[in-house]
């Protein structure tokens, strides 16, 4: 768990155990009450909550802000005696002068790519929850005002990614409103998603090698929705819906650790407790994929996971970051609102009372110590105990996002140490290049793995083949062995190099320091990340990165092997080390062993030993 202060609001929303359906309708009211004074004060479907920027205007901005609350409150609404109506219509008369063209505060026009488009979402899942409420309620004129402005996405350009399922959610909301619809529209968009589909319920989010948490909280969130609403109208694509996220489940949960957190991983990780939302659309849509008491307990633990780190700003207004507070990690498109996605999960507001999801008590994790992940091109493994997770990656990329090589290519992601984003490419301690390893001519740039020549995810380890110049070539192989693993790293180089092969990274302030030459470990509480040499000549350094660079951690420390290499073949062997939960018996000196014998290299760890062609 970070570790950092906790603020006096955060205290309170802490204190929540969440274990019945009040107790999150609580925790959803303790999220949603601090921005009252900005609907009581700010003009309606508008809330400006913030300074900073994003790609899109002050507009797109402030009505992103009024709409995403409308994930918690529109499942709210079902709950019709726990339902405050007071709060309910602050966002009935924001989407009535919202969509009124002759109203001062209607939000315009979209455009092709809009991110107003993003947010017709969140209204149509409040149309089709509680149509008595932000449907019938409405006048004629008013119904026609929201008519005519959601269905502007019908006429407008948005990317081949979840985003189709907007436009889907849109005119199905339509379709249960008595209004009309395009069937062809939504029938055209779904076949688009269905080619994105893999194997083993996972899907790519547009681009097929960017495979992230857009997934169960892009592709299966709202394929469950329409699974359920279009039961009866399109029962052969609901059925299939149900059956990919029934078997996506099996995969998906070793992502969590036993303690609630997820895998932090990928873009629009400011989301948070979005990575939990499949699993409350699973209970909407009545998909028992693992026993219920699993999937509460699973949704409950990364709830107070989350509500016990630092998300909140001293009013209570959910920040953008992580852990803690960060626009360094931010994507472009993270406006002060944007952090409200995260309500998704409160999608299980709208479950029955007498659902077996809240009548049943809450059951362990039921994870697997190793999962081989090929669609998702991953290995990951849980401790022995499971409250550490650990996910080694190759082949993943992201062509567009800020810091997508840190976020998807980095060798290995952590619950309990994270990753790191840099804050430039000028020296060591702006890169905070931890689990990977880092190339410079010598001048201070450093460069990454950022795309893959090829990659291979086998069952025992992971490779890739990657190019940070034309006449530089490495091919990696990363095979795990928690709680170390090992890096063999073949470098073909025609440049001389800096290089710099970094651990996980760990907090800076509560632990102590273990240096050697070839060799550098850092304990922290029950916590130890370290790194060893095996193929000698580099030597150790601890890095102290530019703070705000970890996702977890505001100041950090990262245990890193340097060495200048010569223009030629190269091998560079390590075993590093990232424990959880370990005693004052854990022996630093049982590391794994690495025999290179020609085009092989010899692993031996733990009584067992393995071999991998590595060229």
């Amino acid at each position: 768990m970070p570790m950092g202060s906790i603020n006096l609001f955060n205290e309170n929303i802490r204190s929540n155990p969440l274990k019945s359906k009040h107790d999150l309708v609580k925790a959803l009211f303790s999220i949603i009450d601090p921005l009252v004074p900005f609907l009581k004060e700010q003009r309606p479907g508008h809330l400006h909550l913030g300074n900073s920027g994003s790609v899109y205007n002050e507009n797109a901005r402030e009505g992103e802000a009024f709409l995403r609350p409308l994930w918690g409150i529109g499942p709210l609404s079902t709950s019709k005696c726990e339902s405050d109506s007071e709060l309910i219509q602050y966002f009935i008369k924001g989407l009535i002068e919202g969509t009124d063209p002759k109203s001062e505060s209607y939000w315009g026009k979209i455009n092709d790519y809009d991110q107003l488009a993003v947010e017709m979402a969140s209204i149509s899942l409040s149309l089709i929850l509680s149509k008595d409420i932000f449907w019938s309620a409405l006048t004629n004129k008013e119904q026609d005002n929201l008519y005519y402005w959601l269905m502007q996405i019908n006429d407008h350009t948005i990317p081949d990614t979840n985003w189709l399922f907007f436009r889907i959610l849109v005119n199905v909301a339509m379709k249960k409103c008595g209004r009309k619809w395009s069937e062809e529209i939504v029938s055209r968009d779904l076949d688009k998603i269905d080619s994105f589909y893999l194997n083993d319920g996972w899907y790519f989010d547009g681009y097929e090698n960017q495979i992230d948490y857009y997934i169960p909280f892009g592709m299966h969130y709202y394929g469950l929705i329409y699974a359920k609403v279009m039961e009866e109208d399109d029962p052969k694509r609901s059925k299939e819906y149900k059956e990919r996220a029934r078997v996506f489940a099996q995969t998906y949960k070793d992502w969590f650790s036993v303690d609630g957190a997820a895998i932090p991983f990928g873009r629009s990780l400011t989301y948070r407790f979005a990575q939990s939302c499949f699993w409350s659309a699973l209970a909407y849509a009545n998909v028992e994929a693992l026993p219920w008491g699993a999937i509460k307990g699973i949704v409950m633990r990364n709830l107070r996971y989350w509500f016990n780190n630092d998300i909140f700003s001293a009013d209570g207004l959910l920040n953008i970051g992580y852990a803690y507070q960060n626009l360094n990690m931010a994507e472009g498109y993270n406006a002060p609102g944007s952090p409200y996605w995260a309500l998704k999960t409160f999608l299980v507001l709208a479950v029955p009372d007498e659902h077996p999801f809240w009548t049943s008590e809450e059951e362990k994790l039921p994870f697997s110590e190793k999962s081989v992940q090929k669609s998702s091109r991953m290995i990951i493994c849980h401790n022995k105990t499971g409250e550490e997770v650990q996910a080694f990656t190759s082949g993943q990329h992201s062509h567009e996002h800020a810091h997508a090589d840190a976020k998807y290519e980095k060798f290995v992601y952590s619950t309990t140490f994270g990753f790191s984003v840099p804050k430039g490419r000028l020296l060591l301690k702006q890169g905070a290049f931890d689990s990977c390893l880092a190339l410079s001519e010598g001048d201070g740039y450093y460069r990454t793995r950022y795309g893959c020549e090829s990659y291979n995810i086998r069952e025992d380890y992971i490779e890739s083949c990657w190019k940070p110049w034309n006449d530089v070539i490495v091919n990696s192989f990363i095979i795990p062995l928690i709680p170390w693993h090992v890096r063999i790293h073949v470098i073909e180089s025609k440049r001389t190099l800096d290089t710099a092969e970094g651990a996980f990274a760990a907090p800076a302030w509560i632990g102590k320091e273990n240096l050697f030459e070839d060799k550098i470990f850092y304990k922290f509480k029950n916590c130890i990340t370290g790194i060893v040499d095996l193929s000698g000549g580099r030597k150790s350094e601890m890095i102290h990165p530019e703070p705000n660079t970890n996702l977890l951690y505001s100041r950090t420390l990262i245990p890193t092997l340097k060495e200048k290499i010569n223009s030629g073949k190269h091998i560079l062997v390590s075993a590093v080390l990232g424990a959880v939960g370990i005693g004052e018996d854990f022996n630093l000196e049982e590391n794994p062993i690495v025999i290179l014998d020609g085009n092989f290299a010899i692993i031996k760890f733990n009584n067992k030993e393995m071999s991998i062609k590595i060229q």
